[in-house]
């Protein structure tokens, strides 16, 4: 198991949108736990994107109190617990601030929505008439984290190395994190029957994929791929 910690690239702007994105989420999240287990339920299945319900245009589980195209943005800011949540919130705070150095506040949210929808949709295409609704930032931050790939493949992130009895903390580039996470999303989907439930591995590929394609669209053209790390006035993440 490898967790990143930190990475070392300074960012440039204060980290007000990942801090907002981070506070939404944690009070949504505390709004369902608070509701308890059953009223937890309810919550889900009414504001989770169901994939049959997307692709046949119905509402068809629980009455959901938005047209069922905006579940797919409610969803995003939905988890199945703390450790979704934590684990999230976690990638989005150590990737997040520097893709908004390349592009700013604004257009990231777009970017990030833009990301989590396509994620999401294939998701819903690949399992069409699931009935199991689909909660989490997870195809978001996997955008993000595709981004992060491709504007600093070199930049130096602190890993949590976990291989049995043995730990170390080490920093490892980006490259190799990221593409390290990506290959073992796609292994999970490959070895994932449609139907199942658990984790929608496929949401997270396809977010990778769109934020990888999406950021030359988005970023700044003074911003070019492949630079390392930039100096900033905000200090480290």
């Amino acid at each position: 198991m490898i967790l990143p910690i930190k990475n070392d690239n300074p960012t440039i702007t204060r980290p007000w949108v990942t801090l907002s994105i981070v506070a939404i989420n944690s009070i949504v999240f505390l709004y369902s736990y608070l509701l308890g287990t059953h009223g937890f339920d309810v919550f889900t299945q009414r504001m989770g994107l169901i994939p049959f319900e997307i692709t046949h245009a119905v509402d068809a589980v629980s009455p959901t109190p938005i047209p069922l195209y905006l579940t797919i943005f409610s969803a995003m800011f939905m988890h199945g617990g703390l450790m979704h949540l934590g684990g999230n919130l976690l990638y989005l705070w150590i990737f997040g601030n520097n893709v908004v150095d390349s592009m700013g506040h604004g257009m990231f949210v777009v970017f990030y929505l833009l990301c989590g929808s396509l994620a999401a949709l294939v998701q819903v295409f690949s399992d069409p008439t699931s009935n199991i609704p689909m909660v989490g930032a997870s195809g978001a931050v996997a955008g993000t984290l595709g981004a992060y790939l491709l504007l600093h493949p070199r930049a130096r992130i602190l890993t949590f190395v976990f291989l049995g009895i043995f730990w170390t903390f080490i920093r490892l580039p980006a490259l190799v994190v990221l593409l390290g996470w990506i290959a073992l999303q796609i292994f999970n989907a490959l070895g994932t029957q449609p139907g199942t439930g658990g984790v929608a591995w496929l949401a997270h590929v396809g977010g990778f994929f769109s934020g990888a394609i999406l950021i030359g669209l988005f970023k700044y053209r003074s911003v070019s791929f492949f630079n390392a790390s930039r100096k900033g006035p905000w200090g480290r993440n």
